[in-house]
């Protein structure tokens, strides 16, 4: 019962959001995209959830529905894909990214397009006006960002990243990632668990990577 409640809810949101999808389609206009993204981020509780989900299932390239996103959260650009079973927190920002599936992202979580995106080389000529680059950053399966950390660069399979980090170079599977710049603290075990002890496991849980 409570799966067709579920799927009815889903049915529902999909209809109240698709003159918003419409309107993008013959647009095709990524300030509107942001712009109806920002609106339904606004939108409390689990049915602002729904309809932010079934917004992105119809405008992004990649979005099942099977996830939640969080109050304040949107996507910057259509040009992003996001897999299974994804949980989103209250007020991120994701950027052009391929994010895997049963990503876990924290609350207040910026990821960006790259490290690029602002030109400043030219001297004596205003940053805004200078070229940037735009790249799509890709986040692995079973990947954990913990609250107000910055993602500039890949981060591999099942990488760990302590709350408030900036990551700026391409991080490997496995890892746990801390500071600013981000830097490896741990590795993950093959055998489902990691080099650090349970004590310290349980600090990072509870303290820097609440979602």
């Amino acid at each position: 019962m409570k799966l067709f409640l579920k799927n009815c809810l889903n049915i529902f949101c999909l209809f109240i959001v698709l003159p918003l999808m419409i309107l993008y389609r013959l647009t095709r206009s990524e300030d509107l995209f942001a712009g109806q993204g920002q609106g339904l981020a606004l939108i409390p509780g689990k049915i602002g959830s729904y309809l932010r989900v079934a917004y992105y299932r119809m405008t992004l390239k990649k979005f099942p529905p099977n996830g939640y996103i969080g109050f304040g959260t949107y996507f910057a650009h259509p040009d992003c894909e996001v897999g299974r079973g994804y949980y989103f927190g209250a007020y991120c920002l994701i950027g052009m990214a391929y994010i895997g599936d049963h990503a876990t992202i924290g609350s207040g979580v910026h990821i960006l397009s790259g490290k690029n995106q602002h030109g400043f080389t030219e001297i004596g000529k205003p940053i805004q006006e200078q070229t940037g680059m735009f790249l799509k950053i890709r986040i692995g399966d079973n990947c954990w960002i913990g609250n107000n950390a910055v993602i500039m660069a890949d981060l591999g399979r099942q990488t760990i990243v302590g709350a408030g980090s900036v990551v700026t170079t391409p991080a490997e599977d496995f890892v746990v990632l801390a500071g600013n710049p981000a830097k490896i603290i741990s590795r993950l075990t093959t055998a489902g668990g990691s080099n650090f002890d349970r004590k310290s496991e349980s600090e990072i849980r509870t303290k820097n990577l609440e979602s």
